[in-house]
């Protein structure tokens, strides 16, 4: 499972981890994510924006 942080702030969407809050439960990988999804955290970065942070 992989990492992706936002750029603008350093929030971590991890695929293993999910984020509830945000209604992705664990193992949902970050492709799966809509392709409208802005960093929860900034909401200033889109999908596209964010980079790869670990496998």
């Amino acid at each position: 499972m992989a990492c992706f942080r936002c750029p603008g702030c350093g929030y971590t969407y991890d695929e293993s981890q999910g984020d509830a809050h945000e209604g992705y439960p664990p193992g949902t990988p970050f492709e799966d994510l809509p392709e409208d999804f802005v960093c929860p955290d900034c909401a200033v970065r889109e999908k596209g924006d964010f980079e790869r942070a670990r496998e």
